[in-house]
């Protein structure tokens, strides 16, 4: 997905998944359809990263590249891989959100992340004006839902917790909400996958 093929999206319904896809694999796929369902989501868009602030470039796949598992994993109607970041130019998830509410300010849109983003969420760029003004769906990932349930930003934003369906129900509150959505933990790793690859 470019910006110029985004078209008329302003009451949809749409999930932010974000990440550096190094590479794309089930585990991203898994999270995006139980999301879409359990959400009732339009569409779940895969927000490719050009670079992670917190992540290393060493071991890094150049873009294109994890553009592209990306969009094998998606099916380009309900699942989307997306070049907004690239294309914006946004290194930074409350600046890329900003843009978008910017170019549909009547679109519902809700940031995915797994458990391991929420325990680290206090090292992201403006994190608490994010969860301020975006709803936040936090899916399990293996050894870190108890922690991340536990941790700062969980504590931080415990007053406005919700049931995942009521997350995007309703008008907008003053505060955005924010749900924990059970699932089957996924044990798909990108890290195991380059090992592997490295290996192979």
């Amino acid at each position: 997905m470019t910006i110029n093929s985004w078209g008329d999206r302003r009451r949809r319904r749409i999930g932010l998944l974000g990440g550096s896809f190094n590479p794309a694999h089930e585990g991203h796929a898994h999270v995006a359809r139980v999301v879409r369902r359990a959400l009732r989501l339009d569409e779940v868009w895969l927000l490719v990263s050009p670079g992670n602030p917190l992540k290393p470039r060493a071991g890094m796949a150049p873009f294109a590249q994890r553009l592209a598992s990306a969009r094998r994993i998606a099916d380009g109607r309900r699942i989307v891989a997306a070049d907004i970041e690239a294309r914006l130019g946004t290194r930074y998830s409350i600046a890329t959100l900003a843009a978008l509410r910017r170019r549909f300010p009547r679109a519902r849109f809700v940031f995915v992340i797994g458990a391991d983003n929420l325990a680290q969420l206090p090292r992201w760029r403006g994190w608490e004006a994010l969860v301020a003004r975006t709803p936040i769906a936090v899916l399990p990932r293996p050894g870190w839902t108890r922690v991340a349930l536990a941790g700062k930003a969980a504590h931080r934003m415990a007053r406005h917790r919700r049931r995942p369906a009521a997350l995007l129900s309703g008008p907008r509150p003053a505060h955005a909400p924010w749900s924990f959505v059970p699932a089957t933990e996924h044990a798909a790793s990108a890290t195991a996958i380059r090992a592997a690859m490295r290996a192979a």
